[in-house]
């Protein structure tokens, strides 16, 4: 029996910092998991920016509402779910990623949470559990799955090494060349392709 984990943002998303930034002309929240490995460290730097902006989580709420999925994210996902078990590991927050797991076919999703000020402002985020990609994967594999599992960023390398196989998504030419043992799909096609070899057409 086998089972696959995925990211959500770069894979199946577009990257939520990313989209708000640019709608907000606030270039320092580009900075992303593809850019800083340390994720605590990249948190405490964007919840330092949002507090100096003044940022609240309506704000950056009416900018998610406006996005799509990934073009072709949608019916890769309804593929996908057809033929085994897939699962959303993501390092996201329940606040954002809502709106958009509608859109993808209401996929299951494990992430974080953020936490709120009474006036609406991101105080902080609770993570779910530490490297819980990994913990998950592992979870899976100790209940007699074969895991396999995608992402595209340091935040999912673990997850990825704990697999049982995978595969790298849009990575950036330096994140690839980093992991030269790991396949690379530019897209949903060279995807499902690698996915058919253990799921099934």
């Amino acid at each position: 029996m086998n089972l696959v984990t995925l990211d959500l943002e770069g894979v199946l998303i577009p990257e939520i910092w990313i989209a708000f930034a640019d709608a907000a002309g606030i270039p320092e929240l580009r900075r992303t998991t593809r850019d800083e490995p340390d994720y605590d460290k990249l948190m405490r730097y964007r919840l330092g920016i949002l507090a100096e902006r003044g940022v609240k989580l309506a704000d950056i709420s009416r900018v998610i509402s406006g996005l799509e999925p990934l073009d072709g994210a949608r019916e890769f996902m309804d593929w996908l779910k057809s033929r085994t078990r897939a699962i959303i590991l993501s390092d996201t927050f329940e606040q954002f990623a809502a709106p958009l797991m509608a859109k993808l076919g209401s996929p299951t999703l494990f992430c974080h949470e953020l936490e709120i000020a009474s006036g609406g402002a991101v105080s902080g985020y609770r993570l779910r559990m530490p490297d819980q990609k990994r913990r998950a994967v592992e979870a899976f594999r100790s209940l007699n799955f074969e895991v396999i599992s995608t992402g595209d960023s340091y935040n999912d390398l673990s997850m990825l090494r704990a697999a049982d196989r995978a595969v790298l998504f849009r990575p950036t030419d330096k994140f690839a060349a980093e992991n030269p043992d790991l396949p690379v799909a530019r897209d949903y096609a060279e995807l499902r392709e690698f996915f058919s070899r253990y799921v099934g057409e």
